[in-house]
């Protein structure tokens, strides 16, 4: 399979190179992404919104022949849902990193804007599970390889138009929580749990991770990516 890696915010490309020898030694292709306005000031990134960066994973699915794996972690998972609705015919499997479908007319979030852009907040703006398993040389290293993200992005509502997306297999990768855990956790943001329960095919996954996995346990993330395409 052809398998698109969209990272989270603040990472580019390079975020999943310990992922990809999982994937790529089970004899599958691989396409991590930077998405556009990463690591751009203001000046070049401050007409991209979340449309432009599904824009750029579409174009990736229509480069690829056949059906193709879409991987996305934390705020690129909404990017990545956004790909699956603009090609449901195309994602033959979506994988969503710590995070879950969102609804439509939602946000990543919201960060603080610094000088046009939206820069890494630091470790210490996370809550404590999300950063647990995150050791200091892994901290110290990947904060200074964060990248500013256009402050359109993580604010700019998504919006979907093809509930065909309901009908193709969702795995999703949760760190902290297990499935049970997680449907009450959604059960509080009503939204959410609507498009999640809209899903006619989805699994759960427990890595028993905080938010980074692919840091972490990236092993273990590309065993599991490997178990939803096996599925």
């Amino acid at each position: 399979m052809d398998i698109i890696l969209v990272p989270g915010l603040w990472l580019d490309a390079s975020s999943w190179d310990a992922v990809v020898p999982t994937l790529t030694d089970a004899g599958h292709r691989t396409h991590p992404l930077t998405l556009p306005g990463t690591g751009a000031p203001a000046a070049e990134s401050a007409d991209i919104g979340i449309a432009d960066w599904v824009a750029a994973v579409v174009a990736q699915i229509d480069a690829l022949p056949g059906e193709v794996v879409v991987v996305g972690h934390s705020g690129g998972g909404n990017v990545a849902y956004g790909a699956l609705d603009a090609r449901p015919e195309r994602v033959a499997h979506l994988v969503l990193v710590d995070t879950v479908p969102p609804p439509d007319g939602s946000i990543i979030s919201e960060f603080e804007v610094v000088d046009g852009v939206i820069p890494f907040p630091g470790w210490d703006s996370f809550d404590e599970p999300d950063v647990a398993d995150i050791d200091e040389t892994t901290r110290r290293a990947w904060a200074a390889r964060t990248l500013p993200v256009p402050a359109g992005v993580p604010m700019d509502p998504i919006h979907f138009h093809d509930l065909r997306r309901h009908r193709r297999p969702v795995t999703v990768l949760s760190g902290p929580h297990d499935e049970g855990a997680l449907r009450a956790m959604l059960e509080q943001w009503p939204a959410w749990g609507s498009e999640f329960t809209a899903l006619e095919d989805v699994r759960v996954v427990h890595l028993g991770t905080g938010h980074w996995p692919q840091f972490t346990q990236p092993t273990a993330v590309g065993q599991a990516i490997l178990d939803a395409i096996a599925r």
